[in-house]
């Protein structure tokens, strides 16, 4: 194994493992305070929530998906997987081992991603040219990501058959009924046809048949699927770790209110590998990773603990775009659909915002 640091950096070693939402923004904000080291199985961050729109508008991923060292200065890039962490070191699948005086996990949900942000972009256009080449599409999955893509592919292919199959009551189930059936009503007045508390053999489509059958009996044609389920969380790997007994029974790191792992005094959890009561959601962990980036400073600079930053759930807000002028929102008092909550997020999905976070320009594409 390679150990990978400077000595003259030591009491001010962060390690950031994950980049995402969370980790990709800890980086930033901590880039000049910290000798800093990210480390991620992939080149780049991709602003996810922009992803189904990337598959009807290959271009719009041009912006949503940013190579780590664009915002990263002053900062170490490691491309590749963490497997172990110690008391004072992690270590990457590339045999990679590197000190840490702070260590930062923001790993969120397992996804086989591409390793190269060029193999990502050509991703997004092989996913157009097959919604653009099909007649009917099914879709598997009806939560945020199922329907944002159903709503994607029948504002912009109004001529295409959209069949959405959920395994659940309803749509939408992490937010109130109130906002599931508007979506469903979108959905409705949008001729896509939505099948509940069914799952697809998808296997029954096997050898060139476009037919699917689902478990209540019904058959669907489809000239392709995307699977839009949930992915699991990324924390399995750390059950051979220093932190395998904190982890809960889903797979979380538990944390205390200023997020740092229970009983460690060096090592945080940001995004959506934590046990914080919440709706699991990017702003939020926009949120974590800059209350946790202000005690990483406080502490390097030898700053009483006492005056740590709390983290704060605050109530659940929730906006599922459907197509480019239209969303529905729920909000702690109201919840709304239409192009009025539309305007807050369908037309840019918060990609310049995102990317104005993390010291970029909002409307550049990367080169």
């Amino acid at each position: 194994m390679e150990r990978t640091e400077s000595e003259s950096s030591k009491g001010r070693r962060v390690v950031v493992i994950g980049g995402g939402v969370a980790g990709s923004l800890t980086s930033k904000l901590l880039q000049f305070d910290s000798d800093l080291t990210l480390i991620d199985p992939k080149e780049y961050f991709e602003i996810t929530w922009a992803s189904l729109r990337s598959m009807v508008e290959p271009s719009f991923a041009e912006r949503s998906v940013i190579n780590h060292k664009k915002y990263l200065q002053n900062g170490r890039v490691v491309t590749s997987p963490a497997v172990n962490i110690t008391d004072t070191d992690v270590v990457t699948a590339d045999g990679l081992v590197f000190g840490y005086d702070y260590l930062v996990i923001a790993t969120g949900h397992n996804d086989v991603l591409p390793k190269t942000r060029q193999e990502k972009l050509s991703q997004y256009q092989a996913e157009y040219e097959k919604i653009k080449s099909s007649e009917s599409i099914l879709i598997v999955g009806g939560g945020p990501s199922g329907v944002e893509l159903a709503a994607e592919i029948a504002v912009d292919f109004p001529e295409k058959k959209v069949t959405i199959v959920h395994n659940g009551p309803r749509l939408l189930e992490f937010v109130g009924q109130k906002a599931a059936d508007k979506a469903l009503d979108w959905m409705k007045s949008k001729r896509v046809e939505v099948l509940l508390n069914q799952r697809v053999d998808l296997k029954s489509a096997s050898d060139g048949n476009k037919t699917y059958k689902t478990s209540g009996g019904e058959t669907i044609h489809a000239d392709c699927h995307f699977l839009c389920i949930g992915k699991p969380l990324s924390s399995e790997w750390l059950k051979g770790t220093l932190l395998k007994d904190n982890l809960d029974g889903k797979g979380r790191l538990m944390v205390d209110e200023y997020l740092r792992v229970k009983g460690r005094k060096n090592v945080f959890a940001i995004g959506d590998i934590t046990d914080v009561p919440e709706m699991k959601q990017g702003y939020i962990a926009e949120k974590h990773a800059s209350v946790a980036t202000k005690n990483i400073k406080l502490l390097m600079s030898g700053g009483n603990e006492k005056k740590m930053s709390s983290y704060k759930p605050g109530p659940d807000i929730a906006i599922i775009s459907l197509g480019r002028k239209e969303s529905v929102a729920q909000f702690p008092f109201l919840t709304i659909s239409g192009c009025v909550p539309g305007l807050i997020k369908s037309k840019d999905l918060f990609v310049g915002k995102t990317r104005k976070a993390r010291g970029l320009d909002p409307n550049v594409v990367e080169p």
